[in-house]
């Protein structure tokens, strides 16, 4: 089974981050009967823009239509989807950068609201990066079956929170999706190393799928260099620029060995971080 993940260089545009994201699809690198995990980059269809936008495309989380957008692509393409991130309002009203997963038949098999807000200040042309002035905090994680194995949730500034990752493992997760939109300066510095480390701290496959380029009359810069990376922190694919697939095959043989000759889940002596979670 083949995991694939999309760079993408997204803009205000839905309907033209949309349709890349389909022109990609039907170029799918595949072969015939396979099944195939997609994931996308985070605000895959919409990135950039004033609160106001992003919260007039929140709809209801459960059926508005960026969700159903992205589920009727799974179905179409026959493909399981982490489906990067799009504003999710819950019932109570508040709004989240909520990641989902389909089947290959456009079922929800999961969600995943962003726990870590970027409210960071860094050395480029936004300077200043407040997502808590748009989104609330998640208070979960998500840990799903699927045919790829256990498949954890995080999404872009989650990286740099390690326990996040310890509670996925925890839980039972094998691979685990990381859709992103590292600044280009921060990921210069940082993306990578982060990656790595949290491969090999929890024997873990990551899947990193990442925005690349300039944004919106270059209003923001994105990294890009959609990683995947194996649990022994080796890279197995990338992307380092421009958009286009990321592909590899995960060796679970290859993991369950790592993981049986060094079993560091149970040699941690430190208290398990309490995070709710939800499968």
């Amino acid at each position: 089974m083949q995991v694939s993940l999309l760079q993408c260089r997204s803009s205000r545009d839905v309907a033209a981050n949309l349709g890349f994201i389909e022109s990609q699809l039907e170029i799918l690198p595949r072969e015939a009967g396979e099944l195939q995990l997609v994931v996308l980059p985070e605000c895959s269809l919409l990135f950039g823009g004033h609160e106001s936008q992003q919260l007039a495309w929140a709809g209801d989380g459960e059926d508005s239509e960026l969700k159903q957008a992205l589920a009727a692509l799974a179905k179409r393409f026959d493909v399981y989807m982490v489906a990067g991130t799009i504003p999710a309002r819950s019932a109570d009203g508040r709004v989240y950068s909520r990641s989902f997963l389909f089947d290959n038949r456009g079922a929800t098999l999961g969600q995943y609201d962003k726990l870590h807000l970027f409210d960071v200040d860094v050395s480029d042309g936004t300077r200043h990066y407040r997502e808590s002035e748009t989104f609330c905090p998640g208070d979960h994680i998500s840990v799903i079956d699927t045919p790829f194995g256990r498949l954890g949730l995080s999404v872009c500034y989650d990286l740099r929170f390690p326990d996040l990752y310890r509670a996925m493992r925890l839980a039972g997760a094998e691979l685990i999706a990381v859709p992103s939109a590292f600044t280009k300066v921060t990921g210069q510095a940082h993306w990578q190393v982060l990656l790595q480390a949290r491969a090999i701290e929890t024997q873990c496959f990551m899947l990193a799928a990442a925005q690349w380029g300039q944004h919106n009359e270059g209003s923001r810069e994105t990294w890009g260099q959609s990683m995947i990376v194996d649990p022994w922190g080796q890279i197995l694919a990338q992307l380092p620029e421009g958009t286009g697939w990321v592909q590899a095959r995960l060796d679970r043989e290859a993991q369950a060995d790592i993981r049986r000759r060094m079993p560091v889940m149970g040699h941690n002596r430190f208290e398990p971080p309490a995070l709710k979670l939800v499968d």
